[in-house]
């Protein structure tokens, strides 16, 4: 993003020019942003060529995943929906794991037919299950367990998922009596050591701790896993600080530790491969004037992006044209939806804004067209992607009359 002239750019585009033409809220995305993140990531860790699997949840497009696809990039699915996704998107079924702490037989069996290359186990049921459906199809089925390492991610308590008293994976005494198990099968073949802390991480720290816990339970099972899955969870700069989670360091760990277990390993990133890549136009409807603090009331809403109302996640908000004027009072930017957790952000000091401003709230990209929903009866967005300075309508605007 650029000001040029005080007109806000997005890959060389207008931004209003595009708000005005295909309406808000609008989700816009850049193709140029989301190739930069991929090859960045890619190479900080080209010493050991991971196989990167795109954590689907944290965005569902099926155009967006075709062109991750491109770059070879597997999936990281969690439900049938997204596995089915996947594969319409052409990934590779030998590049998709899937995870979850409830998938059913229906899911399970679907993913042991489609022949994925893991299916990341996260209790002794779900084992058992799996152990079922092989049996009965007469398969020896890939698949993993997936570790609790009783780790702190240092992020939102809502997004941490390495806890003990997360609900995610197993802990190392019940790992260990799994790894028994299953050698002991004639249905299954344990292939994966998986595990994943949590989200938006900006500290190699906790990636640290998690490694060394890895290696411990490693040794105690005197096995030889084939993948170690370390999940995703690396943060993105939302803030605009420069905040950032130092990759250099966190790759020369794993180095370390792929000179003692020589497996291949597994990431499942989403959010620091398409997070910044967004932005979500919105229209002000009203500003209503209150005592301390104006009220910015915009048309886009929680159900259009939620994690502001979910777990109070801050993106910052910028005006799509700049001016030196600033405000008298504090603003509040809120959403029509009729509940106090639709709002966005406070901010002291903003530009001087009216009634009919176009404003962008930035690095939507992850876990917001896919966490949307039509509350209040409200369509879904637009969303279109900028690539090779054309515009591609990724999604149509959902009409009224479907969703009555």
């Amino acid at each position: 993003m650029l000001y040029i002239k005080n007109k806000l750019t997005f890959d060389k585009k207008n931004v209003e020019s595009l708000a005005k033409k295909y309406g808000t809220p609008l989700y816009c995305y850049s193709f140029n942003k989301l190739k930069s993140n991929i090859l960045e990531l890619k190479k900080y860790f080209r010493s050991f060529s991971p196989l990167i699997c795109f954590a689907v949840k944290s965005n569902t497009n099926t155009k967006i995943l075709n062109e991750i696809k491109k770059f070879n990039l597997g999936a990281d699915v969690v439900s049938l929906g997204e596995l089915m996704k996947a594969l319409k998107a052409g990934i590779n079924e030998k590049k998709i794991v899937f995870s979850g702490v409830g998938k059913t037989s229906t899911e399970l069996n679907y993913a042991i037919k489609k022949n994925i290359l893991l299916i990341n186990a996260e209790s002794k049921s779900e084992i058992l299950e799996i152990e079922k459906i092989a049996k009965k199809k007469k398969k020896i089925v890939d698949i993993g367990i997936r570790l609790n390492p009783n780790t702190d991610a240092q992020t939102l308590s809502q997004i941490s998922t390495g806890k003990k008293e997360n609900k995610f994976g197993v802990g190392e005494k019940v790992f260990l009596q799994l790894v028994e198990y299953i050698k002991r099968s004639q249905n299954l073949n344990l292939k994966c050591l998986s595990v994943h802390i949590g989200s938006q991480i900006l500290n190699h720290k906790p990636y640290q701790n998690m490694l060394k816990v890895v290696d411990r339970t490693i040794r105690k099972s005197k096995y030889k896993f084939e993948y170690i899955d370390l999940g995703g969870g690396m943060g993105i700069d939302y803030e605009h600080d420069n905040s950032k989670l130092n990759l250099k360091k966190y790759s020369q760990d794993i180095k370390k530790f792929l000179k003692i277990h020589k497996s291949k390993i597994i990431f499942e990133p989403g959010r620091s491969i398409i997070g910044n890549s967004a932005i979500l136009l919105t229209k002000i409807v009203y500003i209503k004037e209150g005592d301390k603090k104006d009220f910015v009331i915009l048309d886009v809403a929680m159900n259009d992006l939620m994690r502001p109302a979910l777990y109070g996640a801050k993106h910052k908000i910028i005006p799509l044209k700049k001016s030196n004027q600033k405000s008298k009072k504090m603003y509040e930017f809120v959403g029509p939806i009729c509940e106090s957790t639709d709002t966005f952000s406070t901010i002291k000091k903003y530009q001087k804004l009216k009634e009919k401003d176009f404003l962008a709230i930035c690095d939507v990209g992850a876990y917001g067209v896919s966490l949307a929903s039509n509350y209040n009866v409200r369509p879904k967005p637009l969303e279109i992607l900028i690539k090779n300075s054309k515009v591609q309508i990724l999604k149509k605007r959902q009409k009224i009359s479907e969703l009555i």
